[in-house]
């Protein structure tokens, strides 16, 4: 059994003895800690309600996980509105919506079935930063309850999102309905069996997509590895092929991911699902501007003409950014440092490599819905198939690799020895090391883990062989301080 407490929220598998998974106890006790510490962040006069959305994905322990957080949520006076099956986004918009005091996503993401997770969001429906995760933590250990009196307790009610959340996707002037409808498009989704297959069809239908469903029923029974790797997409890239679909489109059971499969069953690169939204967001900036002889100033505000990526992410949206005049800026992994470091530089689009697109004029949280609506936007106006569009960005690959250790003292030790060695090249210190060897294009980059002894290591050049030899040489030198 695993239970993980972080500053992002607590995650595990379900069962075993309370510390030891993802027990009801711990459910109980960190509930608790989010609402007590609402209260202290929000304080409110006497009288005045606290409201909470609450959303998860389908997982089988989602209904057991919601009674228990709704329940502990009650008790503490505190009123829920439950989303019911809802995307992470779609729960991120429910608290603006709602206008509520925050929300709880019950989700695991891309883990296997067997875990979940409580994910929580602020008044803006985005996640916790570093110090109110470490606060609720702190108040989750002391394990000090005071609940409400029988007159204080909340109530719950239900309410459904997945509509509201789509109106307003469709409603950005960059999204063009017409002319996806007019393209004739057919898409084949694999929703690995979770809430992607509710809120996907849907955004679809209503934008004149064919819709071939593979996994699409939400019981929670995820049909392969949830994570929208490659490795887990064989069935999908096969339904592309076999119903002359124009593209694949996979969403992790969240729906914050988003992953795509070219007409020819090869994948469009998770990394590159950003690439390409920025792409056709920067160069609609661009052109107008030259169109209508406004500066690139006046067509982008309120935004900046740049963008935004964690460390890990490709190059490939550095160089489109500036391919266009504008500016690239790095940000720490983690989906609220992206945010952060977007809002500081006024991004237009912003995410992480693993396919997740955050787009400011909608939210800041990763969306996979507005992800495919800007990419078929975008496949609409450029009339060409999903393989040629992939070919028109720089060509990168990432190798990803890690380094197990017995001691997490040796993780210093390896950061320290790879800044000497490499202390002549253009060095990133904000998150780990990332090293850019800018003649070549290419970087890696080594970051600790938050929860193990391990350094993960990402490496990008042009070619798989040429990362794989750059990660080479980091593990070699990691290997004669290991012994």
């Amino acid at each position: 059994m695993t239970l993980i407490k972080s500053i992002s929220g607590i995650r595990g598998t379900i069962g075993g003895a309370p510390g030891e998974g993802l027990s009801p106890i711990d459910i109980v006790k960190f509930t608790y800690a989010y609402c007590e510490k609402l209260k202290e962040r929000r304080p409110k006069p006497a009288g005045e309600r606290y409201k909470v959305v609450v959303g998860k994905d389908a997982r089988l322990s989602g209904d057991m996980v919601e009674q228990l957080v709704c329940g502990t949520a009650i008790a503490c006076g505190v009123d829920i509105v439950k989303a019911g099956f809802a995307s992470t986004p779609t729960t991120e918009m429910a608290v603006v919506f709602e206008e509520a005091d925050g929300g709880i996503i019950l989700t695991a993401s891309h883990n296997p079935k067997q875990w979940n997770a409580l994910k929580l969001l602020n008044e803006k429906g985005e996640f916790l930063n570093a110090a109110e995760g470490a606060a609720i933590l702190e108040c989750a250990e002391k394990g000090e309850f005071d609940f409400a009196d029988v007159d204080s307790l909340g109530t719950i009610e239900e309410k459904e999102f997945t509509d509201a959340h789509l109106d307003a996707v469709l409603a950005l002037p960059t999204v063009d309905v017409e002319a996806v409808r007019n393209a004739h498009f057919k898409v084949a989704l694999d929703a690995v069996n979770s809430v992607g297959g509710i809120i996907m069809p849907r955004l679809l239908e209503r934008m004149g997509v064919e819709c071939v469903c593979v996994n699409c029923e939400p019981t929670g029974e995820f049909a392969h590895n949830p994570e929208p790797l490659p490795a887990n997409l064989v069935e999908l890239s096969e339904a592309v092929v076999a119903n002359g679909a124009d593209f694949g489109v996979s969403v992790d059971p969240d729906v914050d991911r988003l992953a795509l499969i070219c007409e020819d069953g090869k994948p469009f690169g998770e990394e590159y699902t950003l690439v390409s939204v920025a792409d056709y967001l920067l160069s609609r900036i661009y052109n107008e501007a030259l169109e209508t002889g406004k500066s690139i100033e006046e067509v982008a505000a309120p935004y900046e003409l740049t963008t935004s990526s964690n460390l890990s992410s490709s190059r490939a949206l550095r160089d489109v950014t500036e391919q266009y005049g504008g500016e690239y800026h790095a940000a720490a992994v983690g989906e609220v440092n992206v945010t952060t470091k977007m809002r500081e530089v006024g991004a237009i689009i912003g995410g992480e490599g693993n396919g997740g697109v955050i787009y400011p004029a909608l939210h800041y949280g990763r969306d996979a819905m507005v992800g495919v609506a800007l990419f078929l936007t975008n496949l609409a106006y450029k009339n060409m198939k999903v393989s040629e569009l992939r070919a028109t960005y720089p060509e990168y690959v990432i190798a990803k690799n890690k380094i197990e250790l017995s001691d997490k003292a040796l993780i210093d030790k390896i950061l320290d020895e790879i800044k000497n060695v490499y202390a002549a090249e253009d060095i990133n210190t904000i998150d780990g090391v990332k090293i850019s060897f800018e003649a070549r294009k290419e970087w890696v980059h080594l970051r600790r883990s938050n929860t193990e002894p391990i350094i993960r290591i990402y490496a990008e050049a042009a070619t798989q062989e040429a990362a794989d030899a750059l990660a080479q040489q980091i593990i070699d030198i990691a290997n004669k301080i290991i012994g």
